[in-house]
């Protein structure tokens, strides 16, 4: 049934998101504010279609721990799921995407229109100072980051190295970072069509103050957002992340709380 299940649900998703994608192009000629409304309208449907075809939902933990104003949103990536969410958990979030994402036909124009916070991975130096500038004037718009630490999907069991442009945005920008963890990778696996029905957890963590120095910075972040992600992954039958330097001990649960 649950492989009956994923498979009506990508039939539908896919059809249901290339008539969208092609739909509502007249919305890039509107004002951003109307676009926006309209791609949250997109996204509520796809959470109805993950309810009533996969029996897949999702609940918020520590919401009042974010922040009213402009902040960084640390959030593990564990699928794509978590992608369709951010703009129904956040009202205009400033997402850090790879640039090439931006050349996709039609998809791009979505994400110019969103106007997010697109990186060249291959500039090295420039592609920190280019994210930089997008950032600071998003924060002068009040808006909210959103970056993925790691860089990439990482899924639940595996580690990967926290990348230098979460602690450059830390250090540049001055504000709270806020930790997200989630388990979503357990329902809704990277590189793979089949979903399993369940509640997928998102919990916002207590923010990390700016001024920190930075090896400081990184060492409580990851070591907060991988224990909390553990544990929720762990809640849901999936595999602890097994540390890089003790290979045979998996990260300590996060407190209960």
């Amino acid at each position: 049934m649950a492989d009956l299940r994923s498979h009506l649900f990508n039939a539908v998703f896919f059809a249901w998101t290339t008539l969208c994608c092609f739909g509502i192009l007249w919305t890039l000629v509107l004002p951003r504010r109307v676009f926006l409304a309209v791609v949250r309208w997109y996204l509520r449907t796809v959470s109805f279609l993950e309810r009533r075809i996969l029996r897949l939902d999702y609940r918020v933990v520590g919401r009042e721990l974010v922040p009213e104003g402009p902040c960084i949103i640390a959030a593990k990536h564990q699928s794509a799921w978590e992608t369709m969410k951010l703009h129904l958990l956040f009202d205009d979030p400033a997402i850090v995407l790879k640039r090439e994402l931006m050349w996709i036909p039609i998809w791009g124009w979505y994400a110019a229109k969103a106007d997010l916070i697109p990186v060249d991975r291959g500039a090295r130096g420039r592609a920190i100072t280019s994210m930089i500038e997008g950032a600071r004037r998003m924060v002068a718009q009040r808006r909210k980051i959103v970056i993925f630490p790691q860089g990439t999907r990482v899924a639940p069991g595996a580690a990967a190295p926290y990348r230098i442009g979460i602690a450059a945005l830390y250090e540049a920008l001055q504000v709270p970072v806020v930790p997200m963890a989630l388990n979503a990778g357990v329902f809704w696996p990277r590189r793979s069509l089949r979903k399993r029905a369940g509640t997928i957890t998102v919990e916002f963590l207590p923010a990390i103050p700016p001024g920190l120095p930075r090896d400081e910075f990184l060492r409580r972040l990851e070591q907060e957002l991988e224990a909390a992600s553990d544990r929720l992954v762990v809640a849901e039958g999936g595999p602890a992340t097994v540390r890089r330097n003790h290979p045979d001990r998996p990260l300590p649960a996060a407190a209960e709380g």
